[in-house]
C-alpha cells in the first residue's frame, strides 16, 4: 500500500552458485509488520521509526511499518537483506522501551475497532480510513520479480494470477482477530478490500494501460497505486513504464527461509513459462475460448476465497482443466515440475524448504493446532513473538556477518 518504487529498473545479472554462469531474475520484498509489546499488544510507533531509521516507511495506520529490500538476484544476499533491517529495528525498539515486532497479518489480539492515522494531513490516508476502515490494517509480504519485457510481464502476471491462491495457502498467518479464531486461515485476505472489485486478466500491455486509464476516470482507482489485487504489473511509471511483477496476496511470512522457498517457487515457475510460453492460461486452459478470460477470473476468485479459508487443505479447481485438487497437492505437483529448473540454475537448495511447509503446515495451521490444545490466543501469539526473535538472531549470527561486503 505504500508508494513503493525502485528508482532504477530491476536488474538481471549473472549469479553463479556452482560452476557455470547462471542468470537469475532479480527479486525484492516489501515487508509490512506490526510493532508492539512482547505480550502481543500492537502499538503504533511508525512515525518515530521512520523519523529515526533509514529505510523504513509508514503505512496509513501507525501500527504498521514497512521496509523494502533492494532488487537482488542472489538468494543468500536476499536472506541478509531480509534479516538485517529487522535486527536494526529490534535494537531501536528496545531503545524506545520494551517493544518488539509482532508476527501475523491481522490484529490478532485486539484493536480492530479503531484506525490510528500515521499522517492525519494525508488526504489519501483519509480516503483509505473512511472507505475501508481497519480492513486494510494488515501486515503482508509483497514479492517483486524483475521482468523488463512488458508482454512477457503480462503473460507472467496471467499465470501467477491464476496460481496466486497457492502462494496464499503457503503463507497464511492470520487465523485470529481480536483474540478470536475467525474460522479462516488468512483472515487478512478473507476481509481485505480487493480494489477495484473486478480486475481482468490483462491480455496485453496495451490492455493494461487502457484499463488503468479507464479506472482513474471512473474513480474506481484513486491513483495508479490503488490497484489492490493478488498480483499486479508494477514499475517506475505505471501503467506505461513497467519492470516487475508484484505478488501481493501473501500473508506476512516471518521465517526468511520459508519466504525464500516461496519466492524460489515463483521464480522457477516464471522460468518455466519463459521456456514454454504455452503455459499462459489464456492459451493452455480448456475452458471455453469465447469466455475463457472471464471464466478464469471467476475460478481464481473462488480459489482465493477457499485458500483464505483452509489454506493448504482447501479444495481448489485447477485452471488448466477444472479438476478439483487440494491446494497442497497442487503445490507439490508444481514443485516436481520446476525442481529441475531450479537445480539447473543453482537455487534448488532455497526451493527445498517448501517441503517442510507442505509437511508441517503453514503458520496459521501451526497456530491453530496450538490453539486447539489451549484455546489461549494470547499464549500462541507471545510464543510466536519470541520464536521469531530467536530465529532472526540465529540467522544473523550464522549467515549475515560473513556475507557483508
Amino acid at each position: 500500500m505504500s508508494n513503493y518504487i525502485y528508482l532504477v529498473n530491476f536488474p538481471i545479472f549473472p549469479h553463479t552458485p556452482s560452476g557455470g554462469k547462471t542468470v537469475l531474475l532479480s527479486k525484492g520484498f516489501e515487508v509490512e509488520m506490526y510493532t508492539g509489546t512482547p505480550e502481543g499488544e500492537i502499538v503504533g510507533l511508525s512515525d518515530r521509526i521512520v523519523a529515526d531509521l533509514e529505510g523504513f516507511v509508514t503505512e496509513p495506520d501507525s501500527r504498521n511499518v514497512e521496509y523494502t529490500t533492494p532488487p537482488l538476484c542472489s538468494y543468500d544476499r536476499l536472506l541478509c537483506a531480509l534479516v538485517q533491517p529487522r535486527q536494526k529495528l529490534r535494537a531501536y525498539l528496545q531503545r524506545l522501551g520494551n517493544y518488539t515486532i509482532i508476527p501475523g497479518s491481522t490484529l490478532s489480539l485486539g484493536g480492530s475497532d479503531r484506525f490510528y492515522r500515521s499522517d492525519p494531513n494525508n488526504p489519501y490516508h483519509g480516503y483509505i480510513e473512511q472507505t475501508y476502515g481497519t480492513k486494510v490494517v494488515t501486515a503482508s509480504i509483497h514479492i517483486n520479480i524483475g521482468i523488463n519485457d512488458p508482454e512477457l510481464l503480462m503473460r507472467a502476471c496471467r499465470l501467477v494470477r491464476v496460481e496466486a491462491p497457492l502462494y496464499l495457502a503457503l503463507s497464511a498467518s492470520s487465523p485470529f482477530i481480536d483474540g478470536q479464531a475467525t474460522g479462516n486461515h488468512s483472515s487478512r485476505w478473507a476481509t481485505f478490500p480487493k480494489t477495484p472489485s473486478y480486475v481482468p486478466l490483462f491480455q496485453s500491455h496495451k490492455h493494461f494501460i487502457q484499463w488503468t486509464e479507464e479506472q482513474l476516470v471512473l474513480g474506481t482507482m484513486q491513483n495508479v497505486r490503488h490497484l489492490w489485487s493478488s498480483v499486479r504489473p508494477n514499475g517506475n511509471r505505471r501503467p506505461y513504464d513497467l519492470n516487475r511483477l508484484e505478488l501481493r496476496i501473501c500473508d506476512l511470512i516471518v521465517d526468511p527461509i520459508a519466504l525464500l522457498a516461496i519466492t524460489a517457487l515463483l521464480e522457477a515457475r516464471i522460468w518455466q513459462l519463459m521456456a514454454d510460453p504455452s503455459l499462459d492460461p489464456l492459451e493452455r486452459s480448456s475452458l471455453p475460448a469465447n469466455t475463457r478470460a472471464e471464466d478464469l477470473i471467476a475460478l481464481t476468485e473462488a480459489n482465493e476465497a477457499a485458500a483464505a479459508h483452509q489454506s493448504l487443505d482447501a479444495q481448489l479447481r485447477h485452471w488448466e482443466d477444472g479438476r478439483v485438487i487440494r491446494a497442497g497437492e497442487w503445490i507439490a505437483e508444481i514443485y516436481q515440475e520446476v525442481y529441475a529448473i531450479a537445480k539447473k540454475r543453482g537455487f534448488s537448495c532455497f526451493l527445498s524448504p517448501l517441503q517442510k511447509i507442505l509437511r508441517e503446515g503453514n503458520t496459521s495451521q501451526q497456530w491453530l493446532k496450538l490453539h486447539s490444545q489451549t484455546s489461549d490466543t494470547h499464549s500462541v501469539i507471545t510464543q510466536a513473538i519470541q520464536a521469531m526473535a530467536d530465529q532472526e538472531r540465529e540467522l544473523e549470527d550464522k549467515l549475515c556477518q560473513p556475507l557483508v561486503a
